[in-house]
């Protein structure tokens, strides 16, 4: 490979939530420290362990160069680099300049939607398992959350109950729907016919469709991620939609997201919502990151992170299903995250899933509890690092753990 996603870099002490978090109460979710003897392996934080591309360290570097940075105004590059990125990479949709907005980080664009399309005490549709930081923004604005399940079939698949969605919008007079696409954390990457058929249900229920597509870019080969604005003529002017370049490239300690809104009633009304805080604004370097990111050069280095992403998800689970009996988990389209059930195992080793969360920290596995993303008893594992680390981790959980 032409880029390094081999090399173990020490991100202890340089400000990496995902090590120096653990063993510390921030949000009340952090792994507790290993013994001694063993070394935090994050599992956790979703960010990735990979250098991010050269070319946006580059853009950085040379943004830096020039000392004043005073206040400024958003690049014709910055939107530029956006639509050719969003235009190219199989995604084809059709962008100008005033359908982008500049978002502070994702959460705040679901923060400023709900704020400004519902009241408090409304009730908001979100997919379970839900990534929790979704729960939050939704319970914290004092809105409710009403959860409908995602359905494994026969082969495992995490599917759309389209029936108990219609249904719960219905019974709890819902506007709003929070989607995920690709899902985290099961790593669905929607078909066509899924989207047509939950877009039928959100036009046929008048809903405002906030559809998180960060992990857009991370899907793996034979797959394809269609944004949801691209599914009907309905759904371009009744969604809203948010993207990054920070899972993807690594740099969610940058700050930097974007809204893409085609209805000029509904952009203004939630753009508004967030100007009114003051505060969402960009960072310069961000604009200076993504625009050595969305470059020719950042797909090539994308391309090359998806062989190594995919390839560990499938090693991953192989090695479960060969030495964790009892252990479920299906391999998604996308993103870095597994998803495991333990349900199997807890029953027939006498163990609760509290217990073996702690196992696992003790011997360093910094993984996460699944219960907080509706997964009763579950798992929730990022696989976005060099192989050995990643083998390592499972070596521990083989004889540590899991035995």
């Amino acid at each position: 490979m032409k880029y390094d996603f081999e090399s173990i870099i020490d991100r202890r002490g340089r400000d990496a939530a995902a090590y120096d978090s653990v063993g510390k109460i921030k949000w009340g979710i952090e792994p507790t420290l290993p013994e001694e003897g063993f070394s935090v392996i994050p599992l956790w934080v979703a960010d990735m362990n990979f250098a991010t591309c050269p070319a946006v360290t580059r853009e950085i570097i040379k943004r830096a160069e020039h000392p004043l940075f005073g206040y400024y105004e958003y690049s014709d590059e910055y939107f530029q680099s956006v639509i050719k990125w969003r235009q190219a990479g199989g995604y084809h949709q059709e962008l100008s300049r005033d359908h982008i907005g500049y978002e502070n980080g994702v959460h705040g664009f679901m923060s400023s939607a709900v704020r400004a399309l519902t009241e408090p005490g409304d009730c908001i549709l979100l997919h379970s398992p839900a990534y929790v930081g979704f729960r939050d923004d939704v319970e914290g604005l004092g809105r409710k959350p009403v959860y409908s399940p995602l359905i494994q079939d026969e082969n495992g698949v995490w599917r759309m109950d389209y029936e108990d969605m219609d249904r719960k919008i219905k019974d709890n007079d819902i506007k709003v729907v929070i989607f995920c696409s690709p899902h985290n954390p099961t790593g669905r990457v929607w078909t066509l016919p899924e989207l047509e058929q939950a877009m039928a249900v959100f036009e046929a229920n008048d809903v405002t469709v906030l559809s998180d597509e960060i992990w857009a870019d991370l899907v793996f080969r034979g797959h394809e991620h269609i944004p949801a604005q691209c599914v009907s003529s309905w759904a371009k002017e009744h969604t809203a939609a948010a993207y990054a370049p920070s899972k993807t490239f690594n740099l969610a300690g940058l700050v930097g997201s974007y809204h893409i809104i085609y209805n000029d009633v509904l952009r203004k009304v939630i753009t508004e919502c967030g100007e009114k805080t003051h505060y969402n604004v960009m960072n310069v370097l961000s604009m200076h990151a993504l625009i050595g990111a969305y470059s020719d050069e950042g797909r090539e280095w994308v391309d090359e992170l998806m062989q190594v992403i995919e390839g560990n998800v499938r090693w991953a689970a192989d090695y479960i299903s060969d030495n964790f009996p009892g252990v479920e988990t299906h391999v998604g389209e996308g993103t870095y995250m597994l998803f495991l059930d333990l349900s199997g195992y807890c029953e027939r080793s006498g163990r609760d899933i509290d217990e073996v969360i702690r196992a696992g920290w003790r011997v360093g596995a910094a993984w996460q509890d699944g219960r907080m993303f509706e997964g009763p008893c579950h798992i929730r594992l990022n696989l976005a690092s060099p192989r050995s680390l990643i083998e390592e981790a499972f070596d521990r959980m083989k004889r540590y753990v899991f035995i």
